[in-house]
């Protein structure tokens, strides 16, 4: 695992310094903020052996039914089952959770357990970005009914459930934006391109300052 963990890293310092992939005209790019990526390790697992050997590991049945394990490079945090299935989520890039999620796994081998690392699959990706400018959301709701829900008494975002890419974006009145759902980094960036002309026809102008 020694090998394929250097060539992953490598890789996402790479794709991270990349020449400008994903950034939009408008010079925003939405950042990546968390990646939620499955595995199997292909064996069935002694939870409470885990947590006694492991470091930085917690196990509490009676609240949760998994070994929360977590490691600082990367940042991130695994929750390991009984079954051999394990979620890894904190990551900042596809390549980070990989890397995280072969860490986990050496880590159970280590322990004793024949574990594998099969099935990688990236689960769900998390971005963010800000446009900079006020958005009118009731007005963006109204004309877009079809894909947004907003009742801002329940939440002060506005949900805007996009098809293709099949993305979910919080859009906020500040113009800040959070764009989840998507299996692929590219459909985050394709997300926030589609919505951004949108929001310009929203933008909401500033107040002018009451006379003196």
């Amino acid at each position: 695992m020694d090998e394929d963990e250097t060539t992953m890293d490598g890789q996402g310092e790479e794709d991270e310094y990349g020449a400008g992939e994903g950034i939009h005209p408008s010079g925003i790019r939405p950042e990546l903020q968390n990646i939620v990526a499955t595995v199997n390790l292909g064996c069935v697992l002694n939870l409470k052996t885990i947590a006694m050997h492991a470091r930085n590991a917690e196990y509490n049945p009676k609240r949760f039914a998994a070994v929360i394990m977590r490691i600082r490079d990367p940042k991130t945090t695994a929750l390991i089952f009984g079954s051999g299935k394990m979620v890894c989520t904190g990551a900042k890039s596809e390549e980070l959770a990989r890397l995280a999620a072969r860490k986990y796994a050496r880590i159970i081998q280590k322990i004793g357990f024949a574990a594998k690392f099969t099935e990688f699959k990236i689960q769900n990706i998390v971005g963010s970005c800000d446009v900079k400018f006020p958005i009118r959301l009731e007005k963006l709701a109204f004309a877009h009914g079809q894909y947004c829900s907003y009742e801002p008494e329940l939440f002060p975002g506005l949900i805007y459930r996009m098809l293709n890419p099949k993305v979910v974006l919080l859009i906020f009145v500040s113009g800040k934006i959070v764009l989840t759902g998507a299996k692929d980094k590219q459909d985050i960036y394709l997300a926030f391109e589609q919505i951004y002309h949108t929001l310009g026809q929203f933008r909401k102008e500033q107040e002018e300052a009451p006379p003196l």
